[in-house]
């Protein structure tokens, strides 16, 4: 199975929920995902980590964002915060979920196998 990349590019929960989802469900299925959230996107892994859907969400009996975030890393889907990003936000790495690496977009594409699939959120 090829794996999944996805760079989230935006600080839109819905994107990011989406996008752990999909990765999620690649790595239910036994394949390799990852996730880089890039520059403004980071902003959405400060805690607490909640989306305006959240409650929408629990109410139809699916998982918050915060809970989707650790069943995916449960999975093994790899999980970057842009390092560029983090500044930006005035976030440190130290306040980061975690199991959340931090990392740039040179570095994430250098690890992206000429096989994987690189999506955008």
């Amino acid at each position: 199975m090829r794996a999944i990349r996805i760079v989230v590019t935006t600080p839109d929960a819905e994107r990011l929920r989406g996008a752990l989802v999909l990765a999620a469900a690649q790595a239910a299925l036994g394949g390799a995902a990852a996730l880089f959230l890039q520059l403004d996107a980071v902003a959405l892994l400060r805690a607490p980590i909640v989306a305006p859907q959240d409650v929408a969400h629990r109410a139809a009996g699916l998982p918050d964002l915060a809970t989707l975030l650790a069943e995916a890393q449960a999975l093994g889907v790899t999980i970057i915060a842009c390092q560029s990003g983090l500044a930006l936000c005035g976030m440190a790495a130290d306040v980061l979920p975690s199991g959340v690496e931090v990392g740039g977009p040179v570095g994430f594409l250098q690890a992206t196998d000429e096989d994987a699939r690189l999506l955008f959120a």
